[in-house]
């Protein structure tokens, strides 16, 4: 029997692998760094091939499937030390996620992160016994009685959600049983290294009706080395993380009185947003769309036409009572039925496309509690929204256009780099959520791949990611702590021209339906301005800086100085403060240094006297003396060009 092996899979083999060869391959230690492996495409646990002929796919810790098992597995030794510290807790879930895994509790007492160290050695014991992880099934019906019997209400409400007749996976390690379909590392010994991260609460199945559990983050590896470099990162993240760093730095900050996901924008914020949004105005000006500016609310009608009463209802915000009043209105998700409305205002002939409509939009959508975070994701926010209305002929070279000014944008923001792409399609099976209309999903899916395949756009397909309306390409970019988000979409839209009767007069006199682009074109502003926090640490780019200068006094004899500098530099369009109180210039240093502050000017006796400036930048320190003229040039300059180098 040949089996040759490459990177840990089988790349050659003759028709079934006989038990004993599979044995000499397992006693040959072929399969050292194996955690799971695959038949026919499906994740196994390793015992399942002993004694089996079979054809199968080595998984190990390299492989996305295989840091999976490896983690989840640890979630279950981090929920056996639970209870056996904890013998009255109600275990929920635990699973593998980016980086790491967690396990969701319903303590009787509530624990804190003192608690994460004897949980911690709790595991380590676990671990050092290396217990034997052993796969069992049972009914449907003997697993509902014996969860019920053991007060297990979370995993009875999982068990009741199966298909009745169905059989029910459980893992046992040690007097550990937990219920699971799998597969995991043969025994718990095989944990090499982990570290419990933190504690959170979280709603029970993300639902906020339901109870908040405990929830305790962790991550595992297979050396100590790759876990500490993580951990090292981790902590990095941490001094990034917007949430904290932002309100810190003043940038916004949130009040439990007004609501979760409603971010207040402090004096800072708003200037950095104020600075960006006339910035994408100016360029979307620059390349023909014309400004729109829609009500934040309409009547259920509209939405009805639309499709998003249907479809999306549960993510707005609905004002009124559907049984009683006669007009019920609701917050504006989106502004594409607005700009549809100003389009339909007058025949329009193929002379007048594209029509390129652009607006700052306010919008609100009711996202549950549990996912809002920061200034990432927020109940109401501003999008760079717009929509393209076009002759079929005209739809790529449109599209085209709108990569161009997003990519253009990005590079100005200096996130090109981290961006990634998503074609995200519609799921067929999912009725409730898309058009059911599978010939016209089909035509506007090809339709959008083919062109960003003829950009030559590298992106990965994500089923059941559409919006409900069309296909779209989707820009993700990975905060801190390595969570992909979308900042950006570009969506091509079969459906809602027809619904508006929108329509255009072709070259021969007939009567056309047009395409429609919906586009942002640099996203969210409060999700960009996260990124934006986290990617330069706080220390934006000079030409998006809420303050670009703060200029001292090193005496109280210059303080007359001082305010006469800073009226030219906002005169010159420079956004400076003045600092002229009676401290130490160290001092004053340190917080500009602290609070970001690209420049500080200095003006001491010695200046007043010779007409110069004394210049530091926070990030190369003492720059030496300058003339206000020079320094306002050189200031001008780096503004204007948008660099994005500090």
């Amino acid at each position: 029997m040949k089996i040759t092996l490459k990177d840990g899979k089988i790349i050659e083999a003759e028709s079934g692998i006989s038990a004993a060869d599979l044995a000499k391959a397992i006693s040959e230690n072929l399969l050292r760094n194996a955690v799971c492996v695959k038949i026919d495409g499906q994740l196994k646990d390793l015992t399942e091939i002993i004694g089996k002929d079979c054809l199968f796919e080595v998984v190990t810790f390299d492989d996305d499937d295989g840091k999976n098992v490896y983690r989840h597995t640890a979630s279950h030794v981090l929920a056996q030390a639970v209870k056996s510290i904890f013998p009255t807790v109600k275990l929920a879930i635990g699973p593998a996620i980016d980086n790491g895994f967690y396990y969701d509790f319903d303590f009787v007492t509530k624990i804190n992160t003192e608690d994460l160290e004897k949980i911690q050695a709790e595991m380590n014991k676990i671990i050092k016994a290396n217990l034997p992880i052993e796969k069992f099934t049972v009914s449907k019906t003997d697993a509902a009685k014996g969860a019920k019997k053991a007060g297990a209400d979370y995993k009875l409400e999982l068990i009741n959600g199966l298909p009745d007749g169905s059989e029910v996976t459980f893992y046992r390690q040690g007097d550990f049983i937990e219920m699971c379909r799998g597969p995991h590392l043969s025994s718990t010994g095989k944990i090499k290294a982990f570290k419990l991260t933190g504690i959170a609460g979280a709603y029970w199945r993300g639902d906020e009706k339901n109870k908040m559990l405990t929830r305790i983050y962790g991550t595992a590896f297979t050396k100590k080395a790759d876990m500490d470099e993580y951990l090292n990162m981790l902590e990095e993240a941490k001094k990034r993380d917007h949430n904290k760093l932002g309100r810190e730095l003043e940038i916004f900050m949130t009040d439990e009185n007004i609501g979760q996901g409603l971010p207040l924008l402090m004096p800072k914020g708003a200037k950095i947003l104020q600075i960006l949004q006339r910035f994408v105005e100016d360029e979307e000006e620059r390349r023909g769309y014309l400004l729109t500016k829609t009500p934040l609310m309409a009547k259920n009608n509209l939405y009805k036409i639309s499709g998003h009463w249907y479809h999306y209802k549960d993510k707005m915000f609905v004002l009124g009572n559907e049984e009683t009043d006669d007009e019920i209105f609701a917050l504006r998700p989106m502004t594409c039925p607005f700009q549809y409305s100003i389009y339909n205002n007058g025949l329009k002939s193929y002379r007048d496309l594209p029509k390129r409509y652009a607006e700052t939009a306010t919008l609100f959508r009711n996202e549950a509690s549990g996912e809002m975070h920061g200034l990432i994701r927020v109940r109401q926010f501003t999008l760079s929204d717009g929509h393209i209305v076009c002759a079929p002929e005209q739809l790529e070279e449109e599209f085209k256009e709108v990569m161009d000014l997003i990519y253009y944008l990005l590079d100005c923001l200096g996130l090109t780099d981290g961006v990634s792409f998503r074609f995200s399609r519609y799921d067929k099976n999912d009725k409730e959520k898309y058009i059911d209309d599978p010939i016209a999903w089909e035509r506007a899916e090809s339709v959008l791949k083919n062109i960003i395949d003829g950009m030559g756009i590298k992106y990965t397909e994500a089923i059941g990611e559409a919006a409900f309306y069309g296909p779209k390409l989707d820009i993700q970019y990975k905060n801190v702590h390595g969570k992909e988000d979308t900042i950006i979409t570009v969506q091509i839209d079969f459906a809602m021209a027809e619904k508006f009767e929108m329509s255009y007069i072709d070259e021969n006199g007939d009567k056309k339906t047009p395409y429609i682009i919906h586009r942002s074109s640099i996203g969210c502003y409060e999700r960009t301005l996260a990124m934006l926090i986290e990617k330069y640490a706080g220390a934006l780019p000079l030409w998006m800086c809420p303050e670009h200068v703060r200029v001292m006094s090193l005496t109280d004899r210059t303080a007359d100085n001082v305010k006469e500098i800073k009226k030219r530099l906002n005169r010159e369009g420079i956004l400076a403060s003045l600092d002229i109180r009676n401290e130490k210039i160290g001092y004053k240093i340190r917080e500009a240094q602290l609070e970001k502050i690209p420049y500080m000017v200095i003006i001491g006796d010695k200046e007043a006297e010779n007409g110069v400036i004394s210049v530091r930048s926070r990030s190369g320190g003492d720059l030496g003396t300058s003339t206000l003229d020079d320094f306002i040039t050189e200031i001008k300059k780096t503004i204007q060009s948008k660099a994005v180098k500090n």
